[in-house]
């Protein structure tokens, strides 16, 4: 049953509710027509959560309550920006042990429809100055990068920063499993936004970043021969995206690469492929999924990465 907790952060601790300890492992608990005996368990399972999935709301914190604990949407957790004084606060809307309705239509590797294996967290953020077509166009256009988008306060930050913690120990989530909306939902999706501070994330052990000396390294392999399209679709899929390769630089490809950018390469987010976007994926893979990267062709001539 979906339930609402109200979390307290400390320094250096996040202070569960008994709510998420689950049951107990001993005793017996009458139920209707039998009784269920807890004195044995079994050591052969493990937690059903993969992924950790964060939005922000694009609504202030009252809306953002009334609409994740509404009929439609939900969340495992929202985020609110926390007071200037006395200790931050989350909400938890629903348990870690139920599927939250938070990624919709969504794909990552081999997993698709991530609320069954996802925690999503909401964080209280306004987002774009922009809406609807006259967002979409700035997003395209060569000015991209003048878009002004909410900030994330530090405490803000600081406080999320704790319960990722949290949740990735206790469900043992990969760093490259740590992702945005739009990740796994490029065409329909933009959060977290470029002003997301991932590379922050990562300095503090959550999250994948890709290692500063080989993207020098693939950077100066590119500046000459860049990969062409289609292996740099392979590329991305072999990262995680649902992404055919098919040599075009059509609007699934774009929208794939304009997430991956928002992610790991927020300076230049317009989704039209080049060096440093290349440098910056071959980087990850070879960090995180050296398998993947041996998978992949031979780049060939550099003019085919160009639309």
């Amino acid at each position: 049953m979906t339930r609402s907790l109200l979390l307290t952060l400390l320094p250096g601790a996040l202070l569960l509710s008994a709510l998420l300890a689950g049951c107990s492992h001993g005793g017996s608990a009458p139920r209707d027509g039998y009784r269920i005996d807890h004195g044995h368990s079994s050591s052969a399972h493990d937690s059903r959560v993969r992924h950790l999935i964060l939005h922000y709301t694009d609504e202030d914190e009252a809306t953002s309550l009334s609409i994740l604990t509404g009929p439609r949407v939900s969340s495992h957790y929202l985020l609110p920006v926390p007071p200037a004084q006395g200790e931050p606060r989350v909400y938890q809307l629903v348990d870690e042990s139920r599927r939250a309705w938070h990624a919709g239509a969504s794909a990552w590797r081999d997993q698709r429809g991530l609320n069954a294996t996802s925690i999503g967290i909401e964080i209280v953020n306004d987002g774009p100055e922009l809406s609807g077509d006259s967002l979409r166009h700035a997003l395209e256009a060569r000015e991209a990068g003048q878009l002004r988008w909410a900030p994330y306060p530090d405490t803000q930050i600081e406080t999320l920063i704790y319960l990722m913690r949290d949740i990735i120990e206790r469900h043992d989530i990969a760093p490259e499993d740590i992702l945005g909306h739009a990740d796994i939902a490029p065409e329909r999706k933009i959060d977290p936004g470029p002003a997301f501070p991932w590379q922050r994330l990562h300095e503090a052990g959550i999250g994948a970043w890709p290692d500063a000396d080989r993207v020098a390294h693939y950077r100066r392999r590119f500046a000459e021969r860049p990969p062409d399209l289609a292996t740099l679709q392979a590329a991305l899929a072999e990262w995680g995206y649902a992404l055919a390769p098919s040599g075009r630089l059509d609007e699934r490809t774009r929208a794939v690469l304009r997430a991956f950018q928002m992610h790991f390469r927020p300076s230049d987010y317009r989704g039209l492929p080049d060096a440093e976007s290349a440098a910056r994926l071959w980087a990850l893979l070879a960090q995180y999924r050296p398998k993947a990267l041996a998978r992949l062709d031979t780049p060939t001539q550099a003019n085919d990465i160009t639309p």
